[in-house]
């Protein structure tokens, strides 16, 4: 039998992981798509010396739709502790726990799981939770983030792709009712793409405004959320705001 990282070697990566031995998981995309994989740490890092300081032993952390485990892998190596990650598709939860069993974090656990079934009687809480890559490819975004917020202690990060809002007011059945638009949704169709590693896994997807996502954060039950700034190098969707990065507190 091969050992870890001749395991690792073998198999198809959507990140490109920097092996104990100095080698580098191949990536079925070329090097082009880590551009958006560093961006999102780097505004993750600058969140968490913000919002957390420099103290994270004993601070736990759920990463849900981890993929193959990159960025709870980077939170892992920060020094929170646990770490779980969730993930619908079985074969990313393996990916992901042979990741933790090269580098011997024992604290870096992983499981096979919809996020939509998530909770806290069955996990607990976490001080942050992340749900990055997600939003954008559910069914029922406002779900999730009611699943965010149950899981929540303190902090929460979330990015997604957004659309363009939509503003005004709206007949609420007549014209002497009338109500403002808080934000809005773009439909997706992902029916044909439902295979796919990173797609959905219903193929329908709600994909929110910036208005939208900001109004239901409150909504669900944080008390603030802002939007966190890329740097001046970012990759060109958070650069141009076509994805944004937020960070809700409890």
């Amino acid at each position: 039998m091969s050992n870890p990282i001749e395991q690792a070697q073998s198999r198809e990566w959507f990140y490109a992981y920097e092996l104990p031995d100095g080698s580098t998981t191949p990536t079925y995309h070329g090097l082009n798509i880590q551009a958006i994989h560093d961006t999102r740490w780097q505004m993750l890092q600058d969140c968490l010396a913000q919002d957390l300081g420099p103290g994270r032993d004993g601070m736990s952390v759920v990463d849900l739709a981890s993929h193959q485990g990159w960025f709870a892998w980077n939170m892992a190596r920060s020094g929170f502790s646990p770490v779980l990650g969730i993930d619908a598709r079985q074969q990313h939860v393996d990916d992901s726990r042979l990741i933790a069993e090269i580098y011997g974090y024992d604290q870096l656990t992983f499981q096979q799981g919809d996020v939509h079934q998530q909770g806290p009687e069955q996990l607990g809480r976490f001080d942050v939770v992340l749900m990055l890559g997600l939003l954008y490819h559910l069914e029922d975004p406002v779900g999730a983030l009611r699943v965010c917020r149950s899981l929540c202690k303190n902090l929460c990060i979330i990015e997604t792709q957004v659309v363009p809002g939509m503003t005004g007011y709206v007949d609420y059945g007549s014209y002497e009712f009338v109500r403002p638009l808080k934000g809005s949704f773009g439909i997706v169709d992902e029916t044909e793409e439902t295979h796919g590693p990173e797609a959905s896994i219903t193929g329908v997807c709600l994909v929110p405004s910036l208005d939208a996502l900001m109004w239901l954060l409150r909504k669900v039950g944080f008390s603030s959320a802002r939007v966190l700034q890329p740097p001046p190098d970012a990759y060109e969707q958070l650069r141009y705001h076509k994805r944004v990065m937020v960070a809700a507190r409890v």
